[in-house]
C-alpha cells in the first residue's frame, strides 16, 4: 500500500511479476550515446521497450495480467479498450493461454496497430475517439460475451507487470538519479514510480506529457482529476485519462509532471531514429524531448528513460508532415 491507504502493488508483488512473467519476454537492452551525453550534459540511459515482445512494455503488463487470472476467468476470453499497444499485447497474451481476446479501439487508432492486433488474433470492435465511447463500448463487448475486463492501466496486476521494466533498468544502471517514463493513462508511470519507490528511492520520477493532451500536468498540479478530453497529438498512445488507481500513486510518487511542443516530440524521435538507431514511437520521444526543450535540468545527472515503444507507422513518419 502507498500513503493515504492507495491500493498499489508492493515490492513482493513486483518482484512475484517479474519472476512470473520472465519466461514469455525479452529483458530488453539499455542503450546510450556519447554524443547524447555530451550535447546534454547528462549521462541518459534508454530502457529499450521497443524491443519487447509486441514492441512495447505493455506486453509486460498483459502477461501478468492473464497470468494473475484462473481458467475460470479465462473461459469466456478477455477484453479490453485500447488505442494499440495494450491491445496487441493483451490479444499476445491471451492468444498464448489459447483465449480470446475482445478489443474496443478507436476509430482514430493507428492502422499498423490494428493490424497487429489482428495478426495476433485480437477479436476488434471500433468505437469513437472518446473515453465514454471506450467504456460504452467495452460494457456492451463484455455483456455479449462474458469476457473479463482487463484493463489497459488501471489494473493492479498490469501496474506490477508495468514496473518490472524500471526494476530491470535498476539493476542494471547504478545509482540514477532520474528516471523519466511518458504518461497517458499512467499504468507504465505508476508502475515505474513504484518500482523506484521499493527498489531506488534516491532517485525522483519525473513523467512528460503532450502539451496537446496536458491532463495528466493539468491532474498533477491541480490535485483533482482533469479527464483528457479532445487530445490532439502524434502521441497516440498518450491520449487517454489517467485511472482512479494510478492518479494517487503518481501523486504519491511522482516529483514532476512537464509538457512538450509536437514539435519536440518529432525532432526527439527523429534524433532517436538517427543518431541512436531506436525505432522509437511519438510516444517513446516525449520524455527525451523534454530535456531537449529544456524542461528540467540533467547537468551533472544520471537519467534512465524508459523507451514504451515501437510500433511507429513507418509509412507515415511525422517528420514528413511537421516542422
Amino acid at each position: 500500500m502507498t500513503s493515504d491507504n492507495v491500493p498499489a502493488p508492493g515490492a513482493t508483488e513486483i518482484l512475484a511479476a517479474a519472476g512470473r512473467i520472465a519466461p514469455y519476454i525479452n529483458h530488453t537492452p539499455v542503450f546510450t550515446s556519447t554524443r547524447l551525453n555530451r550535447l546534454l550534459g547528462g549521462e541518459i540511459y534508454f530502457k529499450c521497450e521497443n524491443f519487447q515482445k509486441v514492441g512495447a512494455f505493455k506486453a509486460r503488463g498483459a502477461m501478468n495480467a492473464i497470468l494473475s487470472l484462473s481458467p475460470e476467468d479465462l473461459a469466456c476470453g478477455v477484453a479490453t479498450h485500447s488505442s494499440g499497444n495494450h491491445a496487441q499485447a493483451l490479444s499476445w497474451a491471451a492468444s498464448l493461454k489459447k483465449t480470446k481476446a475482445y478489443i474496443v479501439m478507436p476509430s482514430n487508432s493507428s492502422k499498423v496497430k490494428a493490424e497487429a492486433v489482428k495478426g495476433y488474433r485480437g477479436i476488434i470492435t471500433y468505437c469513437e475517439p472518446t473515453l465514454e465511447a471506450r467504456e460504452s463500448t467495452l460494457a456492451d463487448v463484455r455483456a455479449r460475451t462474458g469476457a473479463v475486463e482487463v484493463h489497459p492501466y488501471n489494473n493492479l496486476n498490469i501496474i506490477a507487470g508495468q514496473a518490472t521494466a524500471t526494476l530491470e533498468l535498476l539493476e542494471e544502471i547504478k545509482d540514477i538519479d532520474i528516471i523519466m517514463a511518458p504518461v497517458g493513462g499512467g499504468g507504465l508511470l505508476s508502475g515505474t514510480a513504484l518500482a523506484v519507490h521499493h527498489f531506488h528511492p534516491h532517485a525522483i520520477v519525473i513523467a512528460a506529457e503532450p502539451a496537446q493532451a496536458d491532463d495528466a500536468y493539468q491532474s498533477f498540479k491541480q490535485k483533482a482529476f482533469v479527464p483528457s478530453i479532445h487530445p490532439d497529438t502524434i502521441a497516440d498512445g498518450l491520449r487517454t485519462s489517467l485511472g482512479s488507481l494510478t492518479f494517487p500513486i503518481i501523486l504519491n510518487h511522482v516529483s514532476e509532471i512537464v509538457t512538450v511542443s509536437e514539435a519536440g516530440i518529432v525532432r526527439a524521435m527523429r534524433y532517436l531514429w538517427e543518431r541512436l538507431k531506436i525505432m522509437a514511437e511519438p510516444s517513446s520521444a516525449v520524455p527525451l524531448a523534454a530535456i531537449m526543450e529544456g524542461k528540467l535540468n540533467v547537468t551533472g545527472k544520471r537519467i534512465g528513460i524508459i523507451i514504451s515503444g515501437g510500433n511507429a507507422d513507418i509509412d507515415h513518419l511525422p517528420w514528413t508532415s511537421h516542422a
